[in-house]
């Protein structure tokens, strides 16, 4: 079949988690996370997804939200930064941060071209709905999808139900787009088409299936469907 419905994640995909981080160094007086922001960055994104694994897999589920603070507060501890002011910079950071440069012209071209264009993400609805309102994409979404109507985040297949329950296709006619490599091996198991933005090079993940494809950026999406 063909692809009638793009859907993509929103964090690390659409949106760069690195930037609230990176933000907050470049103010006046952050000296300090001036010096460590890239690995508090790293630390955060890895932390916050490991915590969202452990809960899927236990089945102990809290929002999205919590799990990012929860991951901040690691981070920063192991960071050494004993700062509670910074730690709600960073959090109201992470509520603004920008989409990628190529984000919404992409976003243009697939609505163009008539196919409908989705959010599937672990996030939250108000982190969410922040996200797409500060990066100005809300336009080209035709839904945005939150796995706490679920409660359980991806890889679970609960969550990528949600897409064909939402648009009323087969997973043959979706494709699925996200910048975590275990992510994208999920979806591939449960049978959409899905590509894997492979920004920083890394090898693919030994899994229960692999990629469809695999682009160092969004650029090319609507040349695929």
């Amino acid at each position: 079949m063909a692809i009638s419905v793009c859907v993509f994640d929103a964090y690390g995909t659409l949106f760069d988690v690195a930037a609230a981080a990176r933000i907050a160094a470049e103010e006046p007086g952050r000296d300090e996370l001036a010096r460590v922001w890239p690995a508090l960055a790293e630390d955060w994104r890895r932390k916050q997804l490991e915590y969202s694994w452990l809960r899927a897999v236990t089945g102990d589920y809290v929002s999205f939200w919590q799990v990012t603070k929860d991951g901040l507060d690691w981070a920063m501890e192991r960071a050494g930064l004993d700062d509670a002011e910074l730690r709600e910079r960073l959090l109201a950071l992470y509520w603004e941060l920008p989409a990628y440069s190529e984000v919404p012209f992409m976003l243009a071209r697939l609505k163009a071209a008539g196919k409908a264009c989705a959010v599937l993400s672990n996030g939250s609805p108000d982190m969410l709905e922040g996200a797409v309102d500060s990066a100005g994409i809300g336009e080209y979404l035709d839904a945005v999808l939150s796995v706490e109507s679920v409660g359980i985040f991806k890889p679970a297949r609960a969550v990528y139900d949600m897409v064909g329950a939402r648009f009323g296709c087969a997973p043959s006619e979706v494709l699925f787009v996200s910048s975590n490599g275990w992510d994208a091996a999920g979806a591939s198991a449960y049978g959409f088409d899905t590509v894997w933005v492979n920004r920083a090079g890394l090898p693919v993940d030994r899994l229960m299936a692999a990629p469809g494809r695999i682009l160092t950026d969004l650029k090319t999406i609507p040349e695929l469907v």
